[in-house]
């Protein structure tokens, strides 16, 4: 189903003015999954955004392809955006299960998909279990893999935590404690969002990537501290299929805000 609604002010997030935006926005699927649809034609390019944002931050590079074109989806995954929460909680491999069936829907063959941090995990699982719905993958900003050394809670959260989970320490006083000593994606998460977030950061992606096969193009800040270069070179060398890495000097982990037409650019050679 592909329910056309009216663009309006209450559900648009982004820098961007929202007065003038280019697109519509539709719900998918059972209706439980909203996106923006750019361009006029059968859509050729999927966006999937990163954590705690929306299909919106993708604006400026769907809307260079529509110029060129080429018509776009970028999808609100569920729980960000227009998109209600998903109705039990799972990382990236769940989140794929989520959205295969509306990507199956969506165009007149296989889409380049383009992820960018969140869902560029997303992306690259779709690409592993689903080849037969990808043409090509852009990755930007990814986390995808773990890192080798992890910090462990401070003490006092540790023991909050265990005498919480005996009931000696209520349910309000277990929350104080995360408010003060999670990180700031976790803090503002809450409900099933936030158990994704935690399924979500212990995942790594070393199986997918050695599973893909399509394209994978991967652009990515050189200034990005949450995905660092470095990561993305490790994760490019457990790629089998056609790949490159292109590293944008001075660009942060938001690249798709902050260098639209490159990412553009990169799109355009996936579809050629």
């Amino acid at each position: 189903m592909n329910q056309t609604l009216p663009a309006r002010r209450d559900v648009i997030a982004g820098r961007h003015d929202v007065s003038n935006l280019n697109y519509v926005l539709q719900a998918y699927g059972d209706g439980r999954l909203f996106g923006e649809s750019y361009g006029e034609g059968s859509p050729r390019v999927i966006w999937l955004h990163g954590w705690a944002r929306r299909g919106s931050d993708f604006h400026d590079c769907a809307t260079i392809l529509a110029g060129h074109g080429v018509a776009s989806v970028a999808l609100d995954l569920p729980g960000f955006g227009a998109s209600p929460a998903p109705a039990s909680p799972g990382g990236a491999r769940h989140y794929a299960t989520l959205i295969t069936s509306t990507l199956a829907q969506l165009g007149d063959g296989p889409l380049v998909v383009v992820g960018h941090s969140f869902g560029g995990r997303v992306a690259t699982v779709v690409a592993a279990t689903h080849p037969e719905l990808v043409r090509a993958v852009v990755l930007t900003g990814v986390p995808l893999l773990r890192t080798s050394v992890t910090s462990a809670p401070p003490w006092r959260y540790r023991s909050i935590r265990w005498l919480h989970g005996r009931g000696v320490i209520s349910e309000e006083r277990m929350e104080r404690a995360r408010q003060r000593y999670g990180s700031t994606d976790y803090r503002n998460a809450s409900g099933i969002i936030r158990d994704v977030l935690v399924i979500t950061v212990n995942e790594s992606y070393d199986d997918e990537l050695a599973a893909i096969r399509v394209p994978v193009t991967m652009v990515w800040g050189s200034d990005d501290t949450a995905a660092p270069v470095p990561m993305a070179t490790r994760a490019a060398s457990m790629l089998h299929g056609p790949h490159s890495l292109d590293v944008l000097n001075g660009i942060g982990h938001m690249l798709p805000l902050d260098a639209p037409d490159a990412l553009a650019a990169s799109v355009m050679e996936a579809l050629a």
